[in-house]
């Protein structure tokens, strides 16, 4: 069976597995391992029969074998294995493509092995801050009592209303550092209680966010982010390495407030035209409950930093009633 030929830098590497590309020595290090980690997730994955291939017996892989992968992808066995073992190799974007047919890859997880496999793109510094225009501000504050928020492109929380305050956190009362969604949802234990269904809503926040990563793959400020969630959670630390990704979409999710009680959420995503890193999240409740959250809203309406009935009803941590 003949094999695709592999590119790296303008070299040619065969079914050998010679020159330069057995070797690396691109300087592309971090991302090579990235791109074995997700290309050996995916094949354990997946199954012989998922992609037509006899069973057999004695199988001790847990998944495909490196060797059918390579053979479904039509590249060679020892290429192959070299990019699982995180060489410095640059795949060519047709190899890659034929992998992620390979692997059943979905469309974002497509998109991520490309942006892992190819040449790294240079992007600026994080600014100092980022800023929502006045306009927007008001428009979010205008939605209540139907709560909504812009995030950044570092899932920074830029702007919220009284609504989203109440259901999810005080964003303003936090550090600077720590008004981040993902931030919030896998280091405040706060989220647990509020988030009804938080292992899917963590995982998918994650596979979201690493699909926002992949566009600034070299982004100083992203991995310190990254490195920071890695240092703080336990469970960012075991999920990053599974190479989850998706692209942000609407849907409905499941909020907890300890007045309120459980209640359920439409929620879309829109896409700032002024800067399409900024996203608006707009949410909507059954008409019941986003009258229970406007009468509670309007119980003590006070100005933002100020401690008031709505600081009482906000979710506590197990520290803080302890105290109580």
């Amino acid at each position: 069976m003949s094999t695709r030929t592999e590119h790296h830098d303008g070299d040619h590497q065969t079914q050998a597995g010679t020159g330069r590309a057995a070797q690396g020595g691109t300087g592309r290090g971090p991302r090579a391992r990235e791109l074995a980690d997700l290309l050996r997730s995916r094949r354990d994955r997946l199954q012989p029969s998922d992609v037509g291939l006899p069973t057999g017996q004695r199988r001790r892989t847990k998944g495909l074998r490196r060797e059918e992968v390579a053979q479904l992808a039509g590249v060679s066995a020892t290429y192959y294995t070299f990019l699982e073992q995180g060489r410095d190799l640059r795949p060519s974007w047709e190899v890659l493509e034929a992998i992620g047919r390979a692997l059943r890859l979905g469309p974002a997880e497509r998109a991520h092995l490309h942006t892992l496999g190819s040449g790294t793109r240079k992007t600026p510094p994080r600014p100092a801050a980022e800023t929502v225009p006045d306009a927007v501000s008001a428009l979010v504050d205008r939605m209540d009592p139907y709560p909504a928020y812009v995030t950044g492109r570092y899932w920074d929380v830029l702007a919220s209303n009284r609504a989203a305050r109440l259901l999810w956190t005080h964003w303003p009362a936090l550090p600077e550092h720590d008004r981040n969604m993902l931030w919030w949802t896998y280091t405040d234990p706060a989220a647990r209680s509020v988030l009804v269904e938080w292992d899917s809503e963590a995982r998918a926040q994650l596979a979201q966010f690493r699909a926002a990563a992949d566009k600034r793959p070299d982004d100083p400020s992203f991995t310190a982010l990254i490195e920071r969630l890695r240092n703080a959670s336990p469970e960012f630390r075991a999920s990053w390495p599974r190479h989850d990704v998706a692209p942000l979409a609407s849907g409905t999710k499941r909020l907890r407030h300890p007045v309120l009680g459980e209640m359920t959420f439409s929620h879309v995503v829109l896409t700032l035209a002024d800067d399409p890193e900024q996203k608006l999240v707009t949410f909507a409740a059954n008409d019941d409950d986003q009258a229970r959250i406007a009468a509670l809203l309007a119980a003590e309406p006070i100005p933002d930093g100020q401690p008031g009935l709505l600081d009482r009803y906000r979710p506590r941590d197990a520290a803080e009633e302890a105290d109580v």
